[in-house]
């Protein structure tokens, strides 16, 4: 007979104990959205940043990240505190589908070591460093496809922080900053400004240890001001995640890899890449790792390099269109519009056609050829920017599309919708039709008055009827501009209502 074995049932008590711990709320944002837990989150390494907490987004219900910054003395804080208010102001604006968002910061000042806290996107899945590993340890090798892939997304993110005015330098990028999700879109960690982690005097040694990952020209880290911040610098760090990416890691010449806390060497970094078996990828690295900064190409130059540049399928562009059509957006589906849309997909609805002008038989494609479950799940890739459209500048922009833009928002003259100088929700829809009608107040006074009264059909098919009093000094474009900023019409037909006035 066997013996009897004794289960511990403490321990299965203790490890319930313990969740509740980490799910026990700390702190509260000042405005009681957030809600910071005690459960630590390990996949953060940005430089200045000490803690990183797991948090709660009572609005949204979703889990988001807590960020800390502590400063070790007032007077640090206190010099640079407009500054730093200014950047994150422009960081709070970007948005990008593969960037990590910053959602919401703020100051905590009335303490001995000032803080200051924000809050950004939270991903589970884990750092691309930690894929690798896994990838590696399966001896698994990295197929060419899904590295390009990799490759375009980061490039299209630099691409955006780099367009900005001024340029937007991240700093900090690595593989344990660059985030893969169960998708396969990839995200890069939030912007640690420089005027942050210049004044923070604790160094991690895992930043240490990516010192590989950091351009020539900016030398070691040290307390005091470092060199300028250029886009180049970004490309540098970019390509050396791609060489990783490629080669999973890159190994010493005593056979310790790069994720040990042992210096990775010039003579290792070129041994890995002349190791790739791909000429075309091999010289992509190249160009980006070259000593010189104002040889390095630039994050739009890369896009168009042989080993990456792929013209846009039919498939792709077409699922782009789609996609950035207001009328396809969540918000935009009413009851109606979505019964509308459910009885144009019958069966035997054709698609597409090809008609032969010489009399052979056509070809028609139907709703019922198309795969539906595998369009939808390109469809959702697309919209979450898996594939983004990056060696191509349309000559004009649907409405919905500004979170795709190559672009940076931040730098324009006018206020935009939903920004936080602007409290009017932005404009999503398309305006099918116009009308203008402009009629004058006999009032008798000197100065001409006028009334402009504008009716507007959305592709909702919903009206709208906009009018006010003008004079002589109005012009067109600040009426255009006006209606943009409050929300009336989109940025898109900003030109179009001008040239319609």
């Amino acid at each position: 007979m066997a013996e009897p074995r004794l289960i511990d049932i403490k321990s299965s008590s203790t490890a319930e104990e313990d969740s509740e711990d980490e799910s026990e709320v700390l702190e509260e944002s000042p405005c009681g959205r957030w809600l910071k837990r005690r459960e630590e989150v390990e996949q953060r390494d940005i430089p200045g940043i000490e803690a990183t907490y797991l948090a709660m987004d009572t609005e949204e219900g979703v889990e988001v990240v807590w960020n800390e910054v502590r400063f070790s003395e007032r007077k640090y804080f206190k010099a640079r505190e407009e500054k730093i208010s200014q950047i994150f102001n422009r960081l709070i604006q970007l948005d990008h589908p593969n960037i990590v968002k910053l959602h919401k910061y703020w100051m905590d000042k009335d303490v001995d070591k000032p803080r200051v806290i924000f809050i950004t996107e939270y991903n589970s899945s884990g750092s691309l460093k930690q894929f690798l590993k896994k990838t590696k340890r399966n001896q698994i090798k990295m197929a060419l496809p899904a590295w390009k892939r990799w490759c375009t997304q980061i490039l299209s993110a630099l691409c955006y922080l780099h367009s900005s005015q001024p340029p937007i330098i991240h700093a900090n990028l690595t593989c344990d900053t660059i985030f893969l999700s169960h998708n396969g879109l990839i995200k890069i960690g939030a912007v640690a400004p420089d005027a942050i982690h210049r004044h923070i005097k604790t160094v991690r040694e895992q930043t240490m240890a990516n010192l590989y990952f950091v351009a020539p020209e900016l030398g070691e880290i040290t307390g005091e001001t470092s060199t300028a911040l250029t886009p180049a610098v970004d490309i540098y760090s970019f390509g050396m995640c791609a060489l990783e990416m490629a080669a999973l890691e890159i190994s010493n010449n005593n056979g310790e890899s790069s994720s040990s806390s042992a210096q990775v060497t010039e003579e290792a970094i070129n041994r890995t890449i002349d190791s790739l078996e791909n000429p075309l990828q091999a010289d992509f690295i190249r160009q980006c790792l070259r000593k010189n900064r104002l040889e390095r190409p630039t994050s739009k130059q890369l896009l168009f390099h042989p080993v990456i540049f792929e013209v846009p399928s039919l498939r792709l562009l077409a699922a782009h269109v789609i996609v950035d059509t207001p009328s396809y957006q969540p918000e935009q589906l009413t009851e109606e519009a979505l019964q509308r849309f459910l009885q144009s997909q019958s069966a035997d609805n054709v698609l597409a056609e090809i008609i032969h002008k010489d009399g052979r038989p056509g070809t028609s494609i139907k709703c019922c050829d198309a795969p539906r479950a595998e369009m939808e799940k390109f469809f959702e890739e697309v919209r979450n920017g898996a594939y983004p459209l990056t060696a191509i500048i349309p000559t004009s922009r649907p409405p919905i599309i500004t979170r795709q833009s190559t672009t940076s928002p931040i730098g324009e003259e006018s206020l935009k919708p939903n920004s936080p100088e602007n409290m009017y929700d932005e404009e999503n829809r398309r305006i099918l039709n116009m009308m203008c009608d402009i009629k004058s107040i006999p009032e008798g006074e000197a100065l001409l008055v006028l009334k402009l009264t504008l009716l507007l059909t959305m592709d909702d098919r919903m009206n709208r009827q906009l009018s006010c009093e003008i004079t002589e000094q109005d012009s067109p474009h600040s009426l255009a501009k006006e209606l943009v900023e409050f929300g009336f019409i989109h940025q898109f037909f900003l030109s179009i209502l001008f040239l319609f006035i």
